[in-house]
């Protein structure tokens, strides 16, 4: 395994992508250092940031012993966990068919579990006005999604084989469960796969990770936060 002598300085805020990756460096037990990136406050808008993620979203990292030795700068969590787990021979198969499982898990989450279950969050609990056709849709399509985990859970551990960063990227969006209208009790591999991982010290640790408590915010309540998160335009 690749020895890690600088700590990876992670930028985050901890929601469900922030999650992905603080649980893969507790899993990998690499060192590292959280960089807190209030949202809420726009931090992800300053020129620092913005220079190691573009998109002005979290989580990113800065590598200081990246390839050649250099340092380098990943931005998109599902990027940074193919990054950290090629980088370290962990949670990523080498068999090619095997990966190529990993990989349409992993970028089925980054294209559909997570965005289509933010728009649910969004419609369901932040939008000042609650327009039920945006609810129902985000709300059906999350159901629908759960369906799909389900059925790919059926007589499985894991998602994709070994336990691998397909799981890390989809766990932590999954325990929103009950904010996003779901009956968790419909999806019992669903259920069991997370009790499984939330099982893991290197899963527990990750999810504990918090800021210090004036970091926090309750985004439902936050008319200011909201204000900085949503309906932004180009800069």
């Amino acid at each position: 395994m690749t020895e890690q002598t600088k700590p990876i300085d992670l930028y985050y805020f901890p929601t469900p992508n922030g999650h992905k990756i603080s649980i893969m460096l507790e899993e990998l037990g690499v060192p590292y250092t959280v960089h807190a990136i209030h949202i809420g406050k726009g931090d992800q808008f300053k020129p620092e940031f913005l220079a190691i993620s573009p998109n002005n979203k979290i989580p990113a990292i800065v590598d200081p012993e990246g390839p050649g030795g250099e340092p380098i700068s990943v931005f998109e969590s599902g990027a940074i966990l193919k990054y950290l787990a090629e980088k370290f021979g962990r949670f990523y198969p080498t068999d090619p068919r095997a990966r190529v499982k990993v990989d349409e898990w992993l970028f089925w989450q980054m294209g559909g579990f997570g965005p289509m279950l933010g728009q649910n969050h969004h419609f369901k609990q932040y939008a000042p006005e609650k327009i039920q056709y945006a609810i129902d849709r985000y709300v059906n399509e999350t159901h629908r999604l759960y369906g799909v985990l389900n059925k790919q859970l059926e007589g499985k551990d894991y998602i994709a084989g070994d336990y691998s960063i397909a799981d890390m990227a989809t766990l932590s969006w999954s325990l929103g469960w009950e904010k996003q209208g779901m009956d968790i009790a419909e999806f019992p591999n669903v259920a069991a796969w997370q009790e499984r991982l939330k099982a893991r010290p290197g899963v527990q640790r990750g999810l504990a990770v918090k800021l210090p408590e004036d970091q926090t915010m309750n985004l439902a309540e936050d008319k200011e936060a909201q204000k900085v998160m949503f309906n932004q335009r180009a800069r």
